[in-house]
């Protein structure tokens, strides 16, 4: 008979559980290099996302504390003043970090008032409602200049647009390419004066407005878009709430809110609703004895063909 068993003996129990320990060992260090492998990856991915965390904070930081740029030119004073004929008073940039200056002092009879305000500020848009015109009227006659002095206090309310900023950053390029554009440019702002809490008005708003007070040049366009001081903004307002203010024959260790109102270096403290008449009288008492010009403009007479 033929022998018909193999010629490989079957393994003994011994060499199987030896072949399968072995084998078992394999498996693990095969699964030891993939888990060493993972844990590399996920190093190397944790720490790539580590890096670029740092730098999107890094770059949160950078702009947040960006330093101040230079102001605009016509605001040595964080404030632009326009006298008769709405024609503003020329002053030269400040550099980053320098203080505001004072203005100089009006000619004698020619009342000096001053208004911090943020387009945002609903009281302020009441302020200019009921007495614009009494204001438009010492300035056109001579009688009066007045100082706008735009701050963002208000920023936050305007559903993450950050409109106050936008708008006295706008303010501030009409006051740098555009001056004597700047007080029909005030009253446009505040005849579309959004509420709180409403995105407010685009930046393609905001120069059709500086357009509509003057010719808008490309460069009074980028100054809106880029927002070119936007960290002046922040400054003035930033001195604005901590002082002194720069204004002329009186101390202030900074504002409460706005609007803020002087004349002649006193504190108008207004009451609510505003009424033309009791802003009227405290001109009439800030300015006394000097206040000799009729603040009503006599018609300049129709040449005679």
């Amino acid at each position: 008979m033929n022998d018909q068993r193999s010629a490989h003996p079957r393994p003994s129990k011994n060499e199987r559980r030896a072949e399968a320990r072995e084998k078992a060992r394999a498996l693990r260090q095969e699964q030891e290099k993939k888990e060493r492998r993972t844990r590399l990856l996920l190093q190397g991915g944790v720490a790539l996302a580590a890096v670029a965390i740092i730098a999107v904070i890094a770059l949160v930081l950078v702009n947040s504390v960006r330093p101040e740029g230079p102001g605009p030119r016509n605001m040595a004073s964080d404030g632009i003043r326009i006298g008769e004929g709405f024609t503003a008073v020329a002053t030269p940039a400040l550099d980053a970090g320098d203080r505001p200056v004072v203005s100089e002092a009006n000619p004698e009879g020619v009342v000096d008032i001053q208004i911090v305000l943020d387009y945002l500020c609903p009281i302020c848009g009441e302020f200019e409602a009921t007495n614009a015109d009494f204001i438009r009227t010492l300035v056109e006659s001579g009688a009066a200049t007045v100082e706008y002095r735009p701050i963002a206090i208000l920023t936050s309310r305007s559903a993450g647009t950050e409109y106050s900023l936008r708008a006295a950053n706008a303010a501030a390029c009409v006051a740098n390419f555009t001056p004597n554009s700047f007080f029909a440019f005030n009253a446009r702002l505040f005849e579309e004066q959004p509420e709180e809490g409403t995105p407010g008005l685009d930046d393609a708003r905001l120069i059709e407005l500086a357009g509509g007070a003057a010719s808008a040049s490309s460069a009074l366009e980028e100054c809106i878009t880029e927002r070119t001081f936007s960290s002046w903004v922040k400054a003035a307002t930033t001195r604005a709430q901590t002082g002194p203010l720069a204004i002329r024959g009186v101390e202030v260790e900074g504002i409460i809110g706005t609007p803020t109102i002087f004349v002649n270096g006193q504190v108008y403290e207004y009451s609510f609703p505003f009424d033309q008449g009791e802003f009227a009288q405290f001109v009439l008492q800030a300015a006394g004895d000097e206040f000799s010009t009729n603040p009503t403009p006599t018609p300049t007479p129709t040449p005679t063909p």
